[in-house]
């Protein structure tokens, strides 16, 4: 049975995509069954992987309405290994339309469970909000990665997110639990960044990764080229970065 992962943060620009896209592909290279699924309405965990929003019909919209079984929307990817349930700015409409359907928080969980076995490892890209959609991934999920970027308002929001899953465990998901903290766009040369991951460490203790992803340009300019870092620049310290995560990540065997 697939181990089902959301990565949530509500703040936008914490490195939440990049991570999704990446993670994914790290696992999918060990040789990982692995699925991405793009629950955000902008897509970008779609189009970082390669996958062209006018070539789309089927998506996690359908998913979360239920008019299409899951196998259906399953997309390949250039990687083996790797597959992905795309996104448009379709679902959008989704948590409009779901808002008065009974059972509206557990149609992610629902749409997984028909393809669960068929994978290893099951990414949940969240959208940077604590709305709907969040609620079904941490619903659907056995644990929440939170990337969380190395600069001064770090900490901000972090505690209104661990009150969310706190709220999940207890009313929807009593097996959830926080899988860990990474943190993201951590550059050497600055001590800000050695000072919130001190904190961070010193608050969170063993539930932060060893694993911290670095400011890296070829991280930021994969994106554009449909790529995975790894696909871009398998040498770039980003990707040397993913690969680390991935592999704490299937050692630790949580």
């Amino acid at each position: 049975m697939g181990q089902i992962i959301a990565i949530a943060n509500q703040k936008g620009g914490v490195g939440k995509t990049t991570t999704s896209i990446n993670l994914s592909a790290s696992l999918a290279v060990a040789e990982k069954r692995t699925l991405l699924v793009d629950l955000d309405p902008q897509s970008n965990a779609s189009s970082g992987i390669g996958i062209v929003s006018d070539n789309i019909e089927l998506t996690t919209y359908q998913a979360l309405l239920g008019q299409v079984e899951t196998h259906r929307i399953i997309t390949d990817t250039g990687i083996d290994f790797l597959k992905v349930l795309p996104s448009t700015t379709d679902l959008i409409g989704a948590e409009i339309e779901l808002i008065n359907e009974d059972g509206r928080e557990k149609r992610l969980k629902k749409a997984l469970n028909q393809i669960r076995d068929d994978f290893d490892y099951i990414l949940i890209d969240c959208p940077p909000s604590l709305g709907l959609l969040t609620i079904n991934a941490l619903t659907a999920a056995d644990s929440v990665l939170v990337p969380l970027q190395c600069e001064y308002y770090a900490m901000e929001g972090l505690s209104q997110l661990t009150r969310t899953i706190d709220l999940i465990q207890r009313q929807l998901n009593p097996t959830l639990f926080l899988h860990g903290i990474l943190l993201t766009m951590f550059d050497g040369r600055n001590n800000l960044s050695h000072q919130v991951g001190e904190e961070i460490r010193r608050h969170f203790a063993q539930r932060v990764f060893k694993t911290v992803i670095p400011r890296n340009v070829r991280l930021s300019e994969a994106p554009s080229h449909g790529l995975p870092v790894l696909q871009y620049d398998i040498s770039s310290r980003g990707a040397e970065a993913y690969l680390a995560l991935a592999r704490e990540i299937i050692d630790t065997g949580k």
